[in-house]
């Protein structure tokens, strides 16, 4: 039997954050071997038949009356996650890191927006000044006094609306759907949208035609691709959407999207250590905002009820 708390599903929650900054570079260094399309697929792929022990282990029960609906769910959910992902990664092709940072970062302030808009759901006043406070913390660690929107820009923005229609739906569903079973029908969803994409793609997709330097098995099999595949794979996603999904039946959504507002933090931390690269005094102050944003919002909500949920061997979460 176990226990889920708000308190353990915000942990749950800044791990996911500290997984997805710290694997950047390792993700970045594997795109420059291999296409999008292609580290994506294997990426999900993995991701997804890594939750099959999970799912057996945890007798995890699934109604077949619901089946119907909970494949459609992930297949849609699927889909919102291969379009930001591809949309974040292509876009930098265009745009800075710094830009693309920050415009990922709106989802933050966007999921407590949206919800309002098409969800009525409403915040504490804590809540939005931790929002607020996390936003201007997230402009002054990526972007500060250089902001310049173009094409790259506007790719990044579809990105962020959908992670912000992603937590907000996935709110929704896991209340009346079986958690693990869900995040492996959404990540085996992303999988093949990433394939067929590739497969379509007019230029060989799965590898670069381009890299006189490696054939396209050798790039396949190139140390920092599979590690990052793995690494990205089972910590990056199938871990992160699963502990997403089981803390989502405790948090809602604008909280949580505060708590991934932390990610860049921990991406600065990655290219500190890895690559050199320093915050600056303007960082520190935006990686400030941040952390305060996140303990305003989670220690000053006093509007929603702390609950408590008990996991056993029968319950369907």
């Amino acid at each position: 039997m176990t226990f889920i708390t708000p308190r353990i599903a915000f942990f749950l929650l800044l791990l996911t954050s500290f997984i997805w900054g710290m694997e950047f570079v390792l993700v970045d260094l594997a795109i420059e071997i291999i296409p999008t399309h292609t580290f994506n697929a294997l990426r999900f792929a993995v991701a997804a038949l890594s939750l099959i022990p999970l799912f057996y282990f945890s007798k995890e029960t699934v109604d077949h009356s619901q089946m119907k609906t909970i494949v459609l769910a992930g297949l849609f959910l699927g889909l919102l996650l291969f379009v930001a992902f591809y949309t974040q990664t292509e876009g930098m092709r265009f745009t800075s890191v710094s830009n693309a940072g920050f415009i990922t970062g709106l989802c933050v302030p966007l999921v407590s927006f949206l919800g309002f808009i098409f969800f009525k759901q409403k915040a504490s006043l804590a809540v939005w000044i931790g929002i607020t406070l996390a936003t201007i913390g997230l402009y002054c660690l990526t972007v500060g006094d250089k902001f310049v929107f173009n094409k790259g820009d506007a790719l990044v923005l579809v990105c962020a609306f959908c992670f912000a229609f992603h937590i907000l739906l996935t709110g929704k569903f896991v209340d009346t759907m079986p958690v693990i079973f869900l995040s492996i029908i959404q990540l085996a969803a992303v999988a093949m949208y990433s394939a067929i994409a590739g497969y379509l793609d007019p230029s060989p997709s799965f590898y670069f035609t381009g890299n006189a330097e490696l054939a396209w098995y050798q790039q396949l099999t190139t140390p920092i691709v599979y590690a990052g595949i793995l690494i990205a794979g089972i910590l990056g996603t199938a871990y992160a959407y699963w502990a997403q999904s089981v803390s989502q039946t405790l948090l809602e959504p604008h909280k949580v999207a505060l708590i991934f507002a932390s990610e860049p933090i921990f991406a600065h931390i990655s290219a500190w250590f890895f690559l050199d690269e320093h915050l600056g005094l303007l960082g520190i102050v935006g990686a400030a905002c941040i952390i305060i944003g996140m303990l305003v919002s989670e220690l000053g909500d006093k509007q929603h009820t702390p609950k408590v949920n008990v996991l056993d061997q029968n319950s369907s979460l």
